[in-house]
């Protein structure tokens, strides 16, 4: 149970509220927004998907740049209210077609209307985007995908395209075609998060893949669909390293250690020949979530060296190796390192002929920024900085350097090599169009390396 729903911009304004108890006072979303953005407690610089003040428990989630907030002054799940944010957001981009600040503010009336049919009194009715169908009936104002941020998928997905498959996915589901023809598309996206520690010698200590087969549905008639991944599948510890092996097919075998279906999965065939089959329900929904710790090659190499330079000096040395195919690219790269406390000043020298790259020293926090607009698969790009420090070092830089971080994500690239070998439509109606197309997504979840 929940007393109050709202969504903040990233500047704290209250673009949706809707309070189903009374029970909070009002003025709790400048209260939340105050607390998160000046949170302090110890050493986290971010506030936790949970907190308490004065009383009422505050929820939240990120979700492209906006805050989902829950509050209560019961005693709620967390895990419960937190998974309800995300299912409100993603119906919400169900029916919108893009989830952005403008999109919500052109369509409040459909939003509330969501809204008052998910959550009743405080008690949630369904999250489903199928049933919700018979209850809604606001049409959405259409969003031009133009307008979506540079780093949207749009953006990622649109180089390239004919069909320009990533504005698609972008429409609300209840919208139709011009002339009032309905859609008849299914889109697949695979995106893994990767989480990698290299040593200081560039050896991987760590490495673990959380990925999701992400579906959405414009199909009427709820069709029968089957879905084929690769026929090297495996799933369970224990296998046997994978990394640089091939099987027959070429494709190489993909070890899971674990994975879990959408309720609308059948698994009849999964153990004879690694197909699923189900009717997909309307909207977006992940058809398969997967863990992966087996050993695989990672996308990038990072090496990172610092060195004393005299008694207030020091130079850094941060290497980044692109360790994947040339006919691949990696966008909005981004590299940080923590300096020592008592860094005053810091010089760049990017590589000779460096395009799209920036780099800045944040004072604030004594963090070292490094921008990468771009990386082609098997490439090098390396920064030196020279830092200036208020008093001597002691020999103690490298304990009060680093780790350095790197967050990026490479379209059409999957650590895993876990693939959607063909997706059949069971009953072929004449407006079904038959279109071979999968994306894949790989984006950093935490990707380390130590000084």
């Amino acid at each position: 149970m929940i007393s109050q729903f709202f969504v903040l911009s990233q500047r704290g304004d209250n673009i949706v509220f809707r309070d189903y108890r009374g029970e909070v006072q009002k003025g709790s979303a400048e209260i939340f927004f105050r607390k998160v953005k000046f949170w302090e407690d110890g050493e986290s610089a971010e506030a936790p998907p949970v907190f308490n003040v004065d009383g009422v428990n505050y929820f939240h989630v990120k979700v492209v740049g906006l805050l989902f907030v829950a509050t209560t002054r019961v005693n709620t799940s967390p895990s419960f209210v937190l998974e309800l944010l995300q299912r409100i957001a993603r119906v919400i981009k169900d029916y919108l077609g893009i989830l952005n600040e403008d999109s919500l503010r052109k369509n409040f009336v459909l939003v509330y209307e969501l809204l008052d049919e998910v959550i009743d009194f405080g008690y949630v009715q369904t999250t489903s985007t199928e049933l919700l169908k018979s209850y809604v009936f606001n049409e959405p104002i259409v969003i031009d995908a133009a307008h979506l941020s540079p780093l949207g998928p749009a953006a990622i997905f649109a180089q390239g395209t004919k069909r320009m498959p990533g504005i698609a996915v972008t429409k609300s589901v209840v919208a139709t075609e011009p002339g009032g023809r309905r859609r008849e598309e299914i889109f697949v996206d695979i995106i893994e998060k990767i989480s990698i520690t290299f040593s200081s010698s560039g050896y991987i200590l760590t490495s673990e893949i959380d990925g999701t087969i992400q579906m959405k549905s414009y199909l009427t008639g709820n069709p029968e669909i089957r879905v084929a991944l690769n026929e090297d599948l495996a799933i369970g510890r224990g296998q046997g390293p994978v990394y640089g092996y091939k099987s027959s097919s070429g494709s190489g075998v993909v070890i899971l250690d674990d994975c879990n279906f959408h309720e609308s999965v059948r698994l009849d065939s999964f153990d004879m020949d690694r197909t699923l089959s189900l009717i997909p329900p309307d909207g977006e929904f992940p058809v398969m979530n997967y863990r992966m710790t087996q050993e695989f090659r990672p996308p990038f190499r990072i090496n990172a060296l610092i060195e004393e330079a005299g008694l207030h000096k020091a130079e850094v040395i941060i290497k980044v190796s692109a360790e994947f195919a040339s006919s691949v690219t990696a966008n909005t790269i981004k590299v940080q390192m923590p300096l020592p406390k008592y860094t005053t000043r810091v010089s760049f020298e990017l590589e000779p002929g460096a395009v799209g790259q920036t780099s800045d020293f944040k004072e604030a926090n004594k963090r070292l920024e490094w921008n990468l607009k771009k990386i082609i698969g098997g490439s090098e790009h390396t920064l030196r900085a020279k830092l200036t420090f208020s008093q001597e070092s002691h020999g103690i830089i490298t304990k009060e350097s680093g780790p350095v971080s790197m967050t990026f994500t490479i379209p059409m690239y999957n650590a895993s090599r876990l693939q959607v070998k063909y997706l059949q439509i069971g009953k072929k109606s004449g407006t079904h169009e038959p279109y071979r197309w999968v994306r894949y997504v790989t984006q950093a979840n935490s990707y380390v390396a130590r000084i």
